[in-house]
């Protein structure tokens, strides 16, 4: 089943676009949890999982969270993955990119190794850089159009040709999506960038969309501009305003209620735009 075709099912599924960012860190997790457990970070994982598993379309695992742990985060990464249910979208969020022999090695690392079904790719390197990823049939690369970040138009709106170069990188990625599968990166706390982008992209562009919870993003405007016409072809992230939503021994059950509330809430508006 490829990444299109297990998201799809998934959407309808459960009847949410909601991600939930997996990502690990020790100032923010229980406490308690590093007293009355030998792996507290993979307790932590998996007690998120079970809690909002029916809740969501797709888990992000942003890279650095697991690397910075070293030799014992790579195993995390890898143990988490193959916890995850099958049906559910796995996105490995590290922002690769490389020449195109060293892009090789990350691709299979990630695919191959670890396990995901769609990874973050950076498109400064151009084609060279995103080819070997997209030789692996059925997987999906997200490559960073408009990221949510504060400083993100010091590149990213600069006008080339007129246009700024977030417009350039969107038209690539439809010329891309002819070798092999894409999506984009576009983050919340842009509306209007977000609305363009999906304009250029059109209906069948999958979009990873961060920023929602801790970073501001609005969710009617991601709803109203990043989704399709038919309310689909997003996939909402939110990971500390889910995850660390409680500290204490409850907070797994605070992590689905908050799950809960921002799916329910996508959903309004998914309706809404729908008619």
């Amino acid at each position: 089943m490829d990444f299109l075709e297990k998201l799809s099912r998934r959407v309808e599924e459960v009847d949410s676009l909601l991600c939930v960012g997996l990502d690990i860190d020790e100032d923010k997790m229980p406490g308690f949890l590093f007293e009355s457990t030998s792996d507290p970070y993979l307790e932590f994982n998996r007690s998120i999982v079970d809690a909002t598993s029916d809740l969501v379309c797709a888990y992000k695992m942003n890279l650095a969270f697991y690397e910075s742990l070293g030799e014992k985060g790579l195993m995390l990464l890898k143990r988490t993955v193959r916890y995850i249910p099958r049906d559910i979208v796995v996105i490995l969020d590290g922002k690769r990119n490389d020449i195109g022999n060293t892009a090789r090695m990350y691709a299979k690392a990630l695919f191959e190794e670890i396990g995901g079904d769609a990874v973050t790719l950076n498109p400064y390197l151009g084609l060279d850089g995103i080819k070997p990823f997209l030789m692996y049939p059925g997987k999906c690369s997200f490559i960073l159009c408009r990221t949510s970040n504060p400083s993100a138009g010091e590149l990213q709106d600069l006008l080339v040709d007129g246009r700024p170069l977030y417009h350039h990188v969107a038209e690539k990625i439809l010329e891309w999506n002819k070798i092999g599968l894409c999506g984009a990166v576009v983050g919340a706390t842009y509306p209007m960038e977000l609305k363009e982008i999906r304009e250029i992209l059109g209906e069948d562009i999958p979009l990873l969309i961060p920023g929602i919870g801790k970073q501001g993003g609005d969710i009617e405007a991601t709803v109203k501009y990043g989704t399709n016409s038919k309310g689909e072809k997003a996939i909402i992230n939110s990971s500390r305003g889910i995850i660390f939503a409680g500290s204490g021994e409850d907070y797994a059950e605070k992590s689905r209620e908050a799950a809960v509330k921002l799916r329910d809430m996508i959903n309004l508006y998914r309706r809404e735009k729908k008619g």
